[in-house]
């Protein structure tokens, strides 16, 4: 059975709601985390809902966030335990983003996933094994998971946007050049990539203008 994601979420700034941006934050944090991108993009997604889940677990390494999964390296969990944890937090994201779906009465090409860090993991593995494709994902500060199972896996091809800071020492920013060329390796044709200068681990003013821009496009708006 899949575990209910508690979630906040921001009314669009027009008062019609004609699409909505999903954010899935990062490893310790929780939803709040980033639904302060909502101020900034707002006026410029006008029609736009926002929505922030928490992940569905208890942080071990951060008593006061959330994890999709346990990451081994950081919490002492074993492969096995990281991996069974990915495959139930995508059960959990995927009966999500359909409830959002059904209950706001949007089509899939009407809704946008932003996620930072482990929150792009979850994006990357989950978003190309759904049936229908979402209008695209803004992919910050993370990596792909399981590459090598993507070409096998995959059902939907969503336009990716890759923004990573060229100076972050959580997750390296080789990450984005080896997601890209898998994905394009899977048979992606729309792969974009921004490097964020001077940045570590986190979302600059540069990304989030290209984040932005790519949002607008994918969005419909003029």
């Amino acid at each position: 059975m899949t575990r209910v994601l508690n979630s906040q979420r921001r009314e669009p700034a027009s008062g019609e709601m004609r699409s909505a941006v999903v954010f899935l934050h990062g490893y310790g944090a929780n939803g709040a985390d980033l639904m302060g991108l909502a101020d900034p993009l707002a006026e410029h997604l006008p029609d736009t809902a926002f929505f922030a889940p928490d992940a569905p677990e208890d942080c071990a390494g951060s008593p006061m966030g959330f994890q999709w999964f346990p990451i081994p390296w950081i919490d002492g969990s074993s492969e096995e335990e990281s991996r069974a944890g990915l495959d139930r937090a995508a059960d959990d994201l995927n009966s999500y983003l359909d409830g959002i779906m059904v209950d706001e009465d949007l089509l899939p090409e009407q809704v946008m996933v932003l996620g930072f860090s482990q929150g792009t993991m979850m994006s990357l593995h989950v978003l190309p094994r759904r049936e229908d494709a979402v209008a695209g994902l803004t992919a910050f500060s993370g990596r792909l998971l399981e590459p090598e199972a993507l070409v096998d896996d995959v059902v939907c091809r969503p336009p990716v946007l890759l923004i990573h800071g060229d100076e972050d020492d959580v997750v390296p920013v080789k990450s984005l050049p080896e997601a890209a060329e898998a994905l394009q390796g899977a048979g992606w044709k729309e792969v974009y990539a921004h490097i964020q200068k001077g940045t570590g681990h986190g979302i600059a003013p540069d990304g989030l203008q290209v984040a932005l821009a790519f949002m607008r496009e994918r969005l419909g708006y003029q």
